[in-house]
């Protein structure tokens, strides 16, 4: 079936998709915020750094070992060394400008760079108040930075 072209829901889609960031925007927070310690889960931060882990381990030597293994021997440690310097120079540039762009809120496409360099990042043992993400509230925001740069290592060792 062939719908004419301006039909009503396809008004109403367009409508909604140019919508949904003001609405998106009133219901929840989206940026990150300063919280007290006891509300930390020992239980989720400690998952998070073994995924943590897990996710480094399959990167640097999984995926390193895996492209040496497309090319001759005379190219592997030439290979794995590339793995391993997108590591580290998607490392920094997560650090520096990534995470800032992808978790704190700024225009509806891209976020805001409030969190460059990791600027605003808080633990405060003495007062008991630690920074955590909107995205996830019962996990320092330290942690989450980590876990997510290990799957921007990954996703970069790809192209």
């Amino acid at each position: 079936m062939k719908l004419a072209k301006g039909t009503p829901w396809l008004w109403a889609a367009a409508g909604l998709v140019l919508a949904a960031p003001q609405v998106w925007a009133d219901d929840a927070p989206t940026a990150p915020f300063v919280t007290t310690v006891d509300k930390i889960s020992a239980g989720d931060t400690a998952w998070m750094l073994a995924s943590t882990a897990l996710v480094l381990m399959m990167t640097i030597p999984g995926l390193a070992l895996f492209y040496a293994g497309m090319v001759r021997k005379k190219n592997v440690i030439a290979t794995a060394l590339q793995s391993f310097t997108i590591t580290c120079l998607v490392t920094v540039l997560w650090v520096v400008v990534g995470y800032s762009m992808a978790f704190t809120p700024g225009t509806p496409w891209l976020g805001g760079f409030s969190r460059l360099l990791l600027n605003g990042m808080v633990f405060d043992k003495a007062q008991g108040m630690i920074s955590v993400s909107h995205v996830a509230p019962t996990i320092p925001e330290s942690v989450l930075v980590m876990f997510q740069m290990t799957f921007a290592i990954i996703t970069h060792l790809h192209f």
